[in-house]
């Protein structure tokens, strides 16, 4: 931006995201339970949109706690090039040195996690899985987007209470609802202060359809028309035939 500034030129930013992810109490657990999963861990959680804060209704919040260990125990980790690897490697070192950093208040904040919890040793820059149960809000689980294989999984009662949570950070680039209630589903879903919010699915994504992030998640859209329209000069003409 500052570049850009010194000869006005316009720039399109997609930046950063920490994206929530609201799970209604009438859900069916385990068609969800997949399909949430995979959209928390896809590319070891290296892609801004994925789910990054995960809120589950107190309800149901113990069995689907339970389903979600079982399902993300079994993503094997190792060399993305084999075909039965779901999690590969941190990108680099910096972002690896981060996630340490992150790991380490697991116990200075006494946090529990409910799968993995430590980063083993090996010869490149794996993260096993991590699942944390219920941490604080103002931990920096919570706070910070780790861009590595870390969830934390709040439980939630309150509607106004959670699409509060949801919004309380500076991010805004992705959000989700899933919930069978579908008037219920649109009604959160239209308080959610982010760029892209889905209904029942997460990171869909199409070529002719704006993508962007609200507040600190970036500054204007790339795809679809009014992508396009970012890269476009206005011109009013005022046209008369005579004088």
């Amino acid at each position: 931006m500052a570049s850009c500034a010194k000869t006005l030129k316009r720039v399109t930013l997609e930046l950063g995201g920490n994206d929530p992810a609201i799970v209604c109490e009438d859900v069916d657990i385990d068609a969800v339970i997949p399909k949430i999963g995979i959209l928390s861990y896809l590319c070891s959680s290296q892609i801004c949109m994925m789910i990054k804060r995960l809120y589950v209704h107190e309800k149901i919040y113990d069995a689907f706690m339970e389903r979600l260990v079982a399902f993300v125990k079994n993503l094997k980790v190792g060399d993305g090039t084999d075909t039965d690897v779901f999690v590969g490697p941190v990108q680099n070192k910096m972002q690896f040195d981060k996630a340490k950093d992150l790991f380490k208040t697991i116990t200075t904040d006494n946090l529990k996690a409910a799968l993995g919890g430590s980063i083993q040793d090996s010869a490149g820059y794996f993260i096993h899985p991590t699942i944390i149960d219920n941490p604080p809000e103002s931990s920096r689980i919570v706070q910070e987007e780790p861009f590595a294989p870390i969830l934390p999984v709040m439980k939630w009662s309150d509607e106004d209470d959670v699409i509060a949570k949801a919004n309380a950070l500076e991010t805004g680039l992705g959000s989700s609802v899933w919930c069978k209630d579908f008037e219920r589903a649109t009604r959160i879903a239209d308080q959610l202060q982010s760029g892209s919010v889905w209904v029942n699915s997460h990171f869909d994504v199409l070529p002719n359809v704006p993508f962007g992030g609200h507040k600190q998640s970036g500054m204007g859209v790339e795809w679809g028309l009014t992508g396009l329209l970012g890269y476009c000069n206005s011109q009013t003409q005022w046209l008369k035939k005579s004088v």
